[in-house]
C-alpha cells in the first residue's frame, strides 16, 4: 500500500475479521473476533481498516463497556488495533478509529498497541538481581530494544493520546507490560532445554522419576482444573473466575478454531495436581491460566507441565511461547518477585510493551471514570 493511500473503516463480519487474523503470522488472542463472546460482559464489535481496492488491511476487536445509567460507553481494544504500527502516517489508522468509535458513543478509548519496546535475556536479569545493581526492570540497561517504538509513543502524545508515568494511562493497564516469552523459532527442542537453568532440569526430570503424567484435558476435565484453580485463588488471595468463565472460553475459542486453546493436566498416583490453560494464534502460544495443589509440590508438576506445553507449542509451529505477565521489579522482597523469578528458569527473555493509552472524547466522563478506579 502506499504510504498516502488514505483508508476507510467500517464494521466488518466475525468471517472478514478472522480472514485478516489468519493471514498474519499472529496477533494477540485478546484481537480474535471469539474473544468478544468471552467477554459476555461488554458488547464487542470488529471493526476494519479497507484500502483502496476494498481489502482489509487491519483489523480490531473493540469491547464496549456501558456507564451506568448512561448510554455512553469507554471502547476497550486490549493488545490491539492489529494495523501497520510501523507508518509514518499514524492518523489516517487512527483517526477514523475515533471517529467511529464516537459515533458508536464512546466517551473514551483505550488500547494497548502490540509493539515491544524492549527486551532483557534471563543472564542479564539475574546478573542485576545477584548483584543488586537496578531494583527495577525499566531502570536495567536492555539487550535490546525497538528505536521506531519511541518515535511511535512521541506520534501518540502529540496526537493526543495520554499514557500515566507507570505506563498506565486514565485507568491503569489492564494488560501486563512486561511479559516473559521464549523464543521456539530456529530452535531445536534440545537447544531449548538446554537454555533452562539447573534447576527447571532437575525438576522436569524429578517429575519424570517420580511419575508425574501430564496430559491434555478435554471440555469436561475443565471442572477438575477450576477445583484447582479455586484452591490457587485462596492460596494467592485473588477471585476466581466461575466455571462458567472457563467452559464458555472453550467453547466460543474452539469453534472459532480447534487448536485456540487447551487444557493441561499434571496427575500423580491418579491425583491431579496441576492444571494449566494454553492460547494459539498463528505463530504465537500463550500460557493462559494456571493453577496447583497445596500439596505435592516435591513432585514439581508445575515444570512438567511447562515443558509439555512448550513441546507441543513447538510441535505446533510456533516461533514463541509465551509465559504472559511479569512485576518489573527485580527486589527479592517484593511479594511480586516470585511472578518473575519462576519464569527466569525457563532462560527466555523479559519484553516491555508499549503499554496502554488513553483518549478521552469526553474530557468531564473520562475525568469521572478516572477517578472512580483509582478509588477503587
Amino acid at each position: 500500500m502506499s504510504p498516502d493511500a488514505s483508508l476507510t473503516l467500517r464494521t466488518i463480519t466475525r468471517e472478514e475479521h478472522l480472514a485478516f487474523i489468519r493471514s498474519l503470522p499472529s496477533a494477540s488472542h485478546l484481537q480474535v473476533p471469539s474473544w468478544g463472546e468471552v467477554k459476555s460482559e461488554w458488547r464487542s464489535e470488529s471493526i476494519g481498516w479497507i484500502d483502496a481496492s476494498g481489502a482489509v488491511v487491519g483489523a480490531g476487536l473493540v469491547l464496549y463497556r456501558q456507564l451506568p445509567k448512561l448510554k455512553r460507553y469507554l471502547a476497550y481494544l486490549p493488545e490491539g488495533p492489529t494495523i501497520d504500527w510501523c507508518d509514518q502516517d499514524l492518523d489516517r489508522w487512527l483517526s477514523p478509529m475515533l471517529a467511529h468509535l464516537k459515533a458508536q458513543g464512546a466517551f473514551s478509548v483505550k488500547m494497548g498497541p502490540p509493539v515491544v519496546i524492549r527486551r532483557w535475556e534471563s543472564t542479564t536479569i539475574k546478573e542485576a538481581i545477584a548483584g543488586g545493581q537496578a531494583k527495577r526492570l525499566r531502570d536495567l540497561d536492555p539487550d535490546w530494544y525497538e528505536p521506531q517504538a519511541f518515535e511511535l509513543a512521541d506520534r501518540l502524545r502529540r496526537g493526543g493520546w495520554l499514557q500515566g508515568e507507570d505506563g498506565g494511562a486514565g485507568f491503569g493497564d489492564v494488560q501486563p507490560r512486561y511479559v516473559f516469552q521464549v523464543a521456539l523459532a530456529g530452535r531445536s527442542l534440545d537447544d531449548i532445554q538446554r537454555g533452562f537453568n539447573q534447576l527447571w532440569r532437575r525438576n522436569i526430570k524429578k517429575a519424570e522419576k517420580s511419575g508425574v503424567e501430564v496430559v491434555q484435558g478435554g471440555y469436561e476435565d475443565l471442572a477438575v482444573f477450576h477445583r484447582l484453580y479455586v484452591t490457587t485463588a485462596e492460596r494467592d488471595h485473588f477471585t476466581p473466575r466461575p466455571l462458567g468463565y472457563f467452559q464458555r472460553m472453550w467453547q466460543t475459542l474452539n469453534s472459532e478454531d480447534p487448536n485456540r486453546m487447551r487444557l493441561y493436566l499434571a496427575y500423580h498416583d491418579g491425583e491431579p495436581l496441576a492444571g494449566t490453560t494454553m492460547l494459539t494464534v498463528g505463530e504465537h502460544v500463550w500460557y493462559s491460566y494456571g493453577a496447583s495443589a497445596d500439596h505435592k509440590r516435591e513432585v514439581k508438576p508445575s515444570n512438567a507441565i511447562q515443558w509439555r506445553m512448550m513441546r507441543d507449542a513447538y510441535a505446533l509451529g510456533a516461533g514463541v511461547y509465551d509465559l504472559r505477565g511479569i512485576s518489573d521489579t527485580l527486589d527479592r522482597n517484593d511479594h511480586l518477585f516470585g511472578l518473575i523469578q519462576f519464569k527466569l528458569g525457563t532462560g527466555g527473555q523479559a519484553a516491555e510493551y508499549l503499554g496502554e493509552w488513553d483518549f478521552p472524547l469526553n474530557k468531564l466522563l473520562h475525568k469521572a471514570l478516572d477517578l472512580y478506579m483509582s478509588r477503587r
